[in-house]
C-alpha cells in the first residue's frame, strides 16, 4: 500500500485543475486569484499592525500604496516575461503584451498569461521608490514595515505557481 501512496503523493499535480470556473473560453484561474488573496492578506495585516502597534502610516496611505504595488507588480511580471521568456513572439504582436487578445484569424480571447518573478519584483521595487518619493515617505520605513505581511502574500503566489502545475518539480527515486 505504501507504493500506492507514494505513486498517488507524485501525481497529485496532474490531477488539480488550475482554472476555478470556465465559461466559453474565459477561464478564471486559481493563479490569477492568488495574486488577489496576496495583495489583500498584506493589506489586512498592514491594517492590523496599524490598529496594535504605533504604526507611522494610516490606512489610507496603505491602501492607496497596495493599489500602486499591485499595478507595479503585475505590469512588471508582465515586461519580465515578455523581456526574458519571449521576446521574439512580442516583438512581432506588441499588442498581445497587455491585451487579452489575439489578432490572428480575426479576434480571440486569450486571457494574459506568462509572468515573471524576478520582473514583478523589479515592478514593486521600483513603483515602491515612485511611491516613496512623491508622497516623501521612507522607502526602507515602508519596506520594513510591509516585509513581515509580504512575506506572507507572496507565499500565495507560490501556491497559486503550484496549482497551475509549475513548481512541483519532478518524481524522483
Amino acid at each position: 500500500m505504501p507504493g500506492g501512496f507514494i505513486n498517488w503523493w507524485q501525481h497529485i499535480p496532474e490531477h488539480i485543475s488550475p482554472y476555478i470556473f470556465e465559461i466559453g473560453s474565459f477561464r478564471l484561474g486559481y493563479y490569477g486569484m492568488m495574486y488577489v488573496v496576496g495583495f489583500a492578506i498584506i493589506y489586512l495585516l498592514s491594517l492590523y499592525r496599524i490598529k496594535k502597534e504605533e504604526a507611522d502610516y494610516t490606512p489610507k496611505e496603505i491602501e492607496n500604496y497596495i493599489v500602486w504595488a499591485a499595478l507595479g507588480m503585475v505590469a512588471g511580471a508582465r515586461l519580465g516575461y515578455v523581456l526574458f521568456y519571449n521576446l521574439g513572439y512580442y516583438l512581432q504582436r506588441p499588442l498581445e503584451i497587455f491585451l487579452p487578445v489575439s489578432f490572428e484569424g480575426g479576434l480571440h480571447f486569450t486571457g494574459i498569461s506568462g509572468m515573471s518573478y524576478h520582473g514583478g519584483l523589479l515592478g514593486v521595487i521600483l513603483i515602491t521608490i515612485y511611491y516613496c518619493r512623491r508622497h516623501e515617505t521612507s522607502f526602507w520605513g515602508l519596506v520594513d514595515f510591509l516585509a513581515p505581511s509580504g512575506a506572507l502574500g507572496y507565499t500565495f503566489g507560490r501556491l497559486g505557481n503550484f496549482i497551475n502545475g509549475e513548481l512541483y518539480g519532478r518524481a524522483t527515486d
